[in-house]
């Protein structure tokens, strides 16, 4: 994604910490990611998730895109449940 500025949300701060995810490690997957999902109607910004790997740690990244200032937005981020998503990390499971 193209972004200006990055800013954090309150609870992406407080997931990274718990995950013990680095701003290095969010802002390359924001930098170099691939997008996995977009979200077109989320308010108030569009978001995408974008998928990133730290060392061979699978990373994922909600990112919001403030057009108008071209700041993005992180909204969370983890590390995808294998429980959750295949093996790829791009497709969920079917429940």
């Amino acid at each position: 994604m193209n972004c200006k500025t990055i800013k954090y949300s309150g609870h992406a701060v407080r997931q990274m910490f718990e995950r013990r995810l680095s701003n290095i490690e969010v802002e390359a997957v924001v930098r170099l990611g691939e997008t996995v999902a977009e979200y077109a109607d989320d308010k108030p910004y569009p978001s995408r998730l974008l998928l990133g790997y730290s060392a061979a740690r699978p990373v994922h990244v909600l990112v919001a895109h403030e057009a108008a200032t071209e700041s993005c937005i992180i909204v969370t981020a983890y590390e995808p449940d294998i429980e959750l998503w295949l093996e790829d990390f791009k497709t969920r499971r079917k429940k």
